[in-house]
């Protein structure tokens, strides 16, 4: 029997015991491992499958990389460095033709004498896009004016733009960013005008013109402002009045003024752009006006006048019935035998309305997934607090449907800049498959096919990856849930 006492032996430690590791499976990689890819059986028959993938696709694909060429003057020279450095029987990437011919992947055929003008032209439009697209984070809006200023200088520069293109850039782009910081109002009042401003310096010629069509939204704004009283018959009268503007009187205007004061840039052909310049003209201007078109379009389909919503209903199934090819065939094609005889509309202006419609019959679909997904009670506390159709709808619907579809409108965007590689079908030389094939046509590299594709699938990703991670972004400030 024990000599133990109940009265002389503590039963209760007084004294803690050190902290124990946790066990080797529930800790690091291990527990990471044995969660995400060896779970159960089937997880681990797919994690197997799916290394056994990757190992075939990286002992193909991974020589060809490792065995690239950066400096050669041609295929031929390309195929003879790879064979005296790893053997006859190599083969290799010869990325040295996008070293020597990145410019027509970028820039076309633009004037060289003239890069820094879509530099600068897309240099702005950060500037423009900062006090709408980050109004809300200063050190957001002060990153991307920072690279756009900087980058933007630089790249003109390194390219060879004159003297007194770099002091007016550096001018115009550090005032423009200081007018962002000190005067907000005027900043987006800037941001209105960028558009015509890269007109001119895309397309050049007189700068007048672009001045005149932006003096007839001016002028359709005071008509609506003089008739607000009137309602729907002050829009009516500043549309006309900005339609008469554009076809008889700003034509005249601007030439009289191009006498007096000639502000001319050299002009540049339609036909002369070509790669990135390309397709991002495009697809900004798509995205610009595609998203307010689509609004449009989305209340008259959910409207309670029947020939609105009809009209409305007939336009999105009919657009969206039809493939966008056919619609730039329309707008390459046939689209001239409906104007006056000697009209010239320019080719790169009918594919961006083209693709404008066609965005925004999609755009209107996904905004109107957004409206119905709307509590009804919303409309109602609008009505409630005796508010008219249309504050109703910018105050308080419009807001929170358009937070809710902002997946959705990054994914039309996201697949609308993609489809501008469908403009090769009209004349035009996108950089994945016109120009891709301009330059493997040339003697020297005959024989390139995936180098190209390559280059060009790596910016078309960085591209959208970003428009990507900028959706998650805006989600995440505008997420007001659990605040």
């Amino acid at each position: 029997m024990s000599e133990t006492h109940a009265q002389t032996a503590a039963f209760v430690r007084d004294t803690m015991l050190p902290p124990a590791p946790p066990p080797v499976a529930e800790r690091g990689v291990i527990k990471w491992l044995r969660e995400n890819l060896f779970s159960g059986p089937l997880n681990i028959v797919l994690t197997v499958l799916g290394l056994g993938i990757v190992w075939l696709v990286v002992s193909t694909v991974g020589p060809w990389l490792s065995h690239s060429v950066w400096n050669a003057e041609g295929m031929a020279d390309c195929r003879r460095i790879i064979a005296e450095t790893w053997g006859p029987d190599a083969h290799g990437a010869c990325f040295a033709l996008i070293k020597h011919r990145w410019n027509q992947f970028v820039f076309g055929f633009y004037p060289p004498a003239l890069y820094w003008r879509p530099v600068l032209a897309f240099g702005l439009l950060f500037l423009a896009l900062a006090p709408v697209l980050f109004s809300d984070s200063r050190r957001a809006r002060w990153t991307v004016v920072g690279l756009a200023v900087v980058l933007s200088f630089v790249i003109a520069w390194i390219l060879g733009a004159p003297a007194a293109a770099l002091a007016g850039m550096a001018v115009l782009m550090l005032a423009w960013a200081l007018l962002i910081e000190t005067r907000p109002a005027w900043a987006l009042l800037a941001s209105c005008v960028y558009p015509f401003a890269a007109v001119w310096l895309l397309w050049g010629g007189s700068l007048w013109g672009p001045a005149m069509a932006l003096a007839g939204f001016g002028l359709g704004f005071a008509v609506w402002r003089a008739l607000a009283r009137f309602g729907m018959f002050a829009f009516f009268a500043a549309v006309a009045a900005a339609v008469v503007w554009w076809l008889w009187l700003s034509g005249p205007v601007a030439q009289a003024l191009a006498g007096l004061v000639p502000l001319r840039l050299q002009p540049v052909s339609s036909d002369q752009f070509g790669g990135f310049v390309l397709s991002i003209t495009i697809g900004v201007s798509g995205i610009a006006l595609s998203l307010p078109l689509g609004i449009i379009l989305a209340l008259a389909r959910r409207s309670d006048l029947p020939v609105v919503k009809m009209f409305a209903v007939m336009f999105i199934e009919f657009i969206r019935g039809v493939p966008l090819i056919t619609l730039l065939f329309v707008a390459s094609l046939l689209l001239n035998y409906f104007l006056p005889p000697g009209t010239s509309f320019d080719i790169i202006l009918r594919v961006i309305i083209m693709v404008t419609l066609f965005a925004s019959a999609y755009m209107a679909e996904v905004i109107r997934g957004g409206l119905a997904a709307l509590p009804r009670g919303q409309y109602e506390a609008a009505d409630a607090l005796g508010l008219d159709y249309w504050k109703a709808q910018r105050l308080i619907v419009l807001p929170q449907a358009l937070k809710i579809s902002i997946p959705g409108i990054v994914s039309t965007f996201i697949g609308m800049f993609k489809d501008t590689t469908l403009v090769v079908f009209v004349g035009l030389f996108d950089p994945l498959k016109a120009m891709s094939d301009t330059i493997r046509a040339s003697f020297e590299w005959k024989g390139a096919y995936w180098e190209p594709y390559i280059f060009v699938g790596a910016i078309f990703f960085i591209l959208c990856f970003g428009m990507s991670r900028y959706s998650m972004y805006l989600e995440r400030r505008l997420k007001r849930d659990h605040r």
